[in-house]
């Protein structure tokens, strides 16, 4: 064999031997290797089967961390949509409209829905297709000069010459003098509760509206025409009940359509869509905002006021009785610039609407003579009745107003009267709708004789406002503020009887509502002389609980006039010092166990008082009451009021 065929075999010897190495099982075995049942080197198979193992459980433990991984992203994927995903809950419109029976008409006028309250009605019925508003919201949001008198069932809508009155059940009516129809009945009734065509009332006021009954009967009112905030959608989306995407959806909105905003609240808006939801969309989703005027073509009526020729001086004459009528020269003798006069003539007597009267034609001779107007002033109070009770029975029923301003404007006639001067003080909350009713009717009585109207008014209080102000000045020649009774013989505790920011704040907040060229200032010719004494131990046991026990002393009180207070103040001995607050002279002393207050009207503090109603234009002054000033602040009226 040569060398290269020994190579060759070499080779191919190492080439097996290697083959028996890698082979399980194979020849090279260690002695002793060898299990029963085995086929591999002893430790080998046992080393694969832990490896084995080892895989598995790690898998496992692998599965299980993937598994609770995905359970905690599914649960936090459900916790996120819970939170910030979009409902898809829709409102119940009928609840949300105030709907509770089938023949209910849901309600929204501008931005309001009548039935959003708790336990509200829907705000209107359909009667035979027909759509009717309630009688409460057409007063309260539509156009508060509908009447409904529920005692003698009767609508009245007062007009400048007179009033439209119509029938419970019918569809004729009569617009001042001339009758007139419609096709369908114009006012029903379903219990107590009056309702009134939608139609009519769009007859008599700056209204539009739209109806539909999809998704439900609905009727869309728009009658306030002052500057809107309006906007368009950029995308398709909802209108829902509440700012937040987890708020239940009200409607769907259409790219453009266009919308009101009523709130911004940043990330969401307030708005009122055409078709009447009122609810929220995101901020996002509209366009930018642009301001919206709309032109309108109605004539409102026109209350042609009487105005005097004059800036108006005018002085209340407290007239009780026959006599206090022959003092009228005496009275006027002392006065200069005087212009009008006020005689306290007609009271009612009762319930039923009559009149008592000191009236005298003699007395109304003497102030012509004199260049006075002489303007009758009729009171609710200090004569037959005097309780709120009574000016309600009086006012509530349109036959007892009727008679009484036909007795009034009668007695006017009869003594060449030239004015009435309207002096109610007990007017309660109820009997608001009914007394402003009557302010009507009397205005078109007293121009249609020739005779000034004016009526008398608290400083503007939220506790007076059933006096309707806003609407005194539209169809009354003249509204007089009195501007005093700060503190009364009432009150719990001393104070003045018109103090400067009373007075200032008084005007100011009734030329809100009344211009100035109707609005006079009444300033007061008399002081309160208060006496405050401790609460004994009884007193204050027995006021337990009430308002009064707030305050410890026990005060009465009565009014001075001019001359009398420095009377007064002469015989205690005591000076008067300049209070800067209330811009008054303002005296307190001791005596017998008593303490006396009083700030004093005198010419210092009228002077402040005329100051304010010179800057603000007013159409005059008038003074409560003629006899109690001291003469020389006519001089001093008469610098301010000319």
């Amino acid at each position: 064999m040569d060398e290269r065929e020994r190579k060759a075999e070499y080779a191919r010897r190492a080439f097996q031997q290697n083959a028996q190495k890698r082979r399980p099982g194979g020849s090279n075995q260690r002695p002793g290797s060898f299990r029963p049942g085995g086929t591999g080197s002893y430790g080998q198979r046992p080393r694969r089967k832990s490896s084995r193992a080892r895989r598995r459980r790690r898998n496992l433990i692998i599965r299980i961390l993937i598994f609770i991984v995905l359970i905690i992203i599914a649960a936090g994927g459900l916790l996120f949509w819970q939170k910030y995903g979009s409902s898809k809950e829709k409102v119940d419109l009928k609840k949300y409209y105030g709907i509770q029976n089938n023949d209910d008409l849901a309600v929204v006028v501008d931005d309001q829905i009548m039935g959003a309250s708790e336990g509200a009605s829907a705000g209107g019925k359909l009667f035979e297709g027909v759509p009717y508003i309630e009688y409460s919201v057409v007063r309260d949001y539509i156009n508060e000069r509908f009447y409904w008198d529920s005692n003698e069932n009767v609508l009245l809508y007062t007009l400048p010459d007179g009033s439209v009155s119509v029938n419970v059940g019918s569809k004729e009516y009569t617009d001042v003098k001339e009758k007139k129809s419609e096709d369908y009945v114009i006012l029903k009734t379903e219990g107590k509760t009056a309702y009134i065509a939608l139609a009519f009332i769009k007859q008599y006021t700056d209204m539009e509206y739209s109806v539909d009954d999809k998704p439900i009967s609905k009727t869309v009112i728009d009658c306030d025409w002052s500057e809107k905030e309006v906007s368009v959608l950029r995308r398709d989306t909802q209108v829902r009940y509440q700012g937040g995407v987890k708020s239940p959806i009200l409607t769907e909105v259409k790219k453009s359509d266009k919308v009101w905003i009523l709130e911004d609240e940043g990330d969401w808006m307030k708005v009122r869509t055409s078709d009447g939801f009122i609810g929220y969309v995101k901020t996002n989703s509209l366009k930018k905002s642009t301001k919206e005027v709309v032109e309108r073509d109605f004539q409102e009526p026109d209350y042609t006021n009487i105005s005097v020729d004059y800036t108006i001086n005018m002085a209340w004459h407290n007239v009780e009785n026959d006599t206090a009528n022959s003092y009228i020269l005496e009275m006027i003798a002392s006065t200069k610039g005087l212009t009008t006069i006020a005689p306290t003539w007609f009271n009612i007597s009762d319930t039923d609407g009559n009149i008592s009267s000191l009236v005298s034609s003699e007395y109304v001779n003497y102030a012509h003579k004199s260049n006075i107007d002489v303007w009758a002033t009729l009171r609710d109070f200090h004569g037959g009745i005097n309780s709120y009770d009574e000016t309600y029975e009086v006012l509530s029923y349109t036959s007892k107003r009727e008679n009484l301003i036909n007795q009034v404007i009668a007695a006017a006639l009869q003594n060449d009267i030239d004015g009435i001067n309207l002096d109610f003080e007990l007017v309660s909350e109820e009997c608001g709708e009914h007394f402003i009713q009557f302010v009507r009717e009397l205005s078109v009585k007293c121009r249609q004789n020739d005779l000034v109207f004016t009526i008398d008014n608290y400083v503007p209080m939220p506790y007076n406002e059933q006096y309707h102000l806003a609407e005194q000045g539209k169809v009354a020649d003249y509204v007089i503020i009195m501007a005093y009774d700060e503190h009364t013989e009432n009150s719990y505790e001393a104070g003045s009887v018109a103090s400067y920011h009373f007075v200032k704040d008084g005007i100011e907040n009734a030329l809100k509502a009344v211009p100035e060229t109707r609005l006079v200032g009444g300033i007061p010719f008399y002081s309160r002389l208060w006496e405050e004494t401790p609460k004994t131990e009884e007193q204050l046991a027995e006021e337990a609980g009430t308002e009064a026990a707030d305050y410890p002393n026990k005060i009465t009180s009565r009014a001075v006039g001019m001359d009398e207070a420095k009377e007064l103040l002469n015989s205690a001995g005591v000076q008067a010092k300049w209070d800067e607050k209330t811009k008054q002279n303002y005296a307190q002393w001791e005596a017998d166990g008593t303490t006396y207050k009083i700030w004093l009207e005198d010419k210092e503090s009228i002077e402040e008082k005329l100051k304010v109603i010179k800057s603000n234009k007013l159409a005059g002054a008038a003074e409560w009451r003629l006899g109690w000033e001291n003469p020389g602040i006519w001089d001093l009226i008469l610098q301010y009021v000319n």
